[in-house]
């Protein structure tokens, strides 16, 4: 083993040699700008000690190892006498670091130089991730938890088949459409989380990607007790917008071809909707705000992981039930009142059976189209009841059934001469 060592070509082992010394020096930069005892130094040479120890062999891993582990020791040590702390990061940051020297040493680089900018950033970011983790509440780490469990715990055991003799009820289908609307939830909601503070602007924006219904009673009963009921019609339309942008991407998600009939009406009603906020001069005014964030609940909790997964169930089913016996506007029809409860899920069940050959693509956009213009009509009286001002509401009203009727318009003309499905041929 030591023969064939000393016999290694002088050019790969120079690269591993820099490549270990450098993600050494690296991660040992970061810690001694933290001032901490182990430094670029003692990083470089760890990781270096990894590399050759893996050239000549695994015995020498082992044995290094345990060198790493007496250091570890030793730093420890002189750190309670010191300070009377441990330096447990460090310690753990001097291991990972001579497991990736050895990776070096093995013919790997991607993975270890990898790790080392991943390890680097965690070590780095000490302070903001102290300041995220401090300001975290009991729902939301149920939130996470809770996500990791319906994506890498149920799903994996669930039957990717019909399991039912009429071929309506693909479990892991359903499960699938949990994930994608819960996981997208999550994700907007941390955005909500951060960037809420700036305004009631990027409240509806990302309040809109999680709940619109929710956002819109909530920045209206905001905008009400502040005095901001002159802002209520920006701040609908781009909730509305947001949440045509969340069904697209759900649409797109499980059904590709589908943006084809999805992408015209929504970009035609987004276009309409951009003109309203320019003419308000929302984009030049000063954002006058309250620095209060949006109270939205957590976006995954086990009520809405079951009430989207059984709101999913009976859309399909239905949807299925309604096309096989009256056709595509059985579908539609379901697509209308769907999107009166939750818009994501109707337009999940709806591209899930364009996916299985159930309806075509272009159909499957339509009902995401027609579900997305039932949602924001459920937002009108939302606006009705809160808003006071008579102006006000007349003028989102307005706006916003100029927007829903340049939607249909487009799903009219769509299902007339079929252009999403010469678009697909096309394509």
């Amino acid at each position: 083993m030591i023969n064939e060592f000393l016999h290694y070509p002088a050019a790969p082992t120079a690269l591993k040699m820099a490549v270990s010394v450098g993600i050494g020096m690296l991660i040992g930069m970061e810690r001694k700008w933290s001032h901490k005892e182990a430094g670029i130094r003692t990083f470089a040479i760890v990781a270096l000690l990894g590399m050759l120890s893996s050239m000549i062999g695994e015995s020498f891993i082992i044995t290094s190892m345990i060198g790493v582990f007496l250091l570890v020791v030793g730093l420890n040590t002189r750190s309670l006498i010191v300070d009377e702390t441990l330096e447990v990061t460090t310690s753990a940051a001097l291991i990972v670091n001579y497991l990736l020297g050895v990776l070096v040493g093995l013919g790997h680089i991607f993975t270890p130089v990898a790790g080392a900018i991943v390890m680097t950033m965690l070590l780095a970011w000490k302070a903001e991730l102290n300041r995220f983790a401090g300001g975290l509440l009991p729902s939301e780490i149920r939130s996470a938890i809770l996500l990791g469990l319906i994506g890498f715990v149920i799903y994996p055991i669930l039957p990717d088949r019909y399991i039912d003799p009429w071929q309506l009820f693909n479990p892991s289908d359903a499960w699938l459409s949990v994930i994608a609307i819960a996981g997208i939830g999550f994700i907007n909601y941390v955005f909500l989380r951060l960037f809420s503070t700036s305004g009631l602007y990027l409240g509806a924006i990302f309040g809109g990607l999680v709940n619109s219904s929710a956002t819109v009673a909530e920045v209206s009963a905001r905008a009400q007790s502040s005095g901001l009921t002159s802002k209520m019609t920006t701040l609908c339309l781009l909730t509305t917008i947001a949440m045509f942008a969340r069904n697209l991407i759900i649409a797109t998600l499980f059904s590709p071809q589908s943006i084809t009939a999805t992408l015209m009406p929504l970009l035609a009603m987004s276009i309409v909707s951009a003109i309203f906020v320019i003419r308000d001069k929302v984009l030049q005014s000063k954002l006058d705000t309250p620095t209060e964030s949006l109270k939205l609940d957590s976006p995954i909790s086990l009520q809405k992981v079951l009430w989207f997964g059984a709101l999913f169930i009976i859309i399909q089913i239905s949807g299925t039930l309604l096309t096989k016996f009256f056709g595509s506007y059985g579908l539609l029809a379901t697509g209308i009142f769907g999107g009166l409860v939750s818009s994501a899920s109707t337009t999940a069940a709806a591209a899930t059976m364009a996916m299985h050959g159930k309806i075509t693509a272009s159909l499957a956009g339509s009902v995401a189209i027609v579900s997305s213009l039932a949602s924001a009509i459920v937002n009108l009286p939302i606006v009705w009841r809160t808003i006071k001002d008579k102006a006000v509401v007349k003028k989102l009203t307005i706006e916003l059934f100029t927007v829903i009727a340049v939607g249909i318009a487009v799903v009219i003309l769509d299902r007339v001469f079929q252009w999403s499905d010469l678009l697909i041929k096309i394509r």
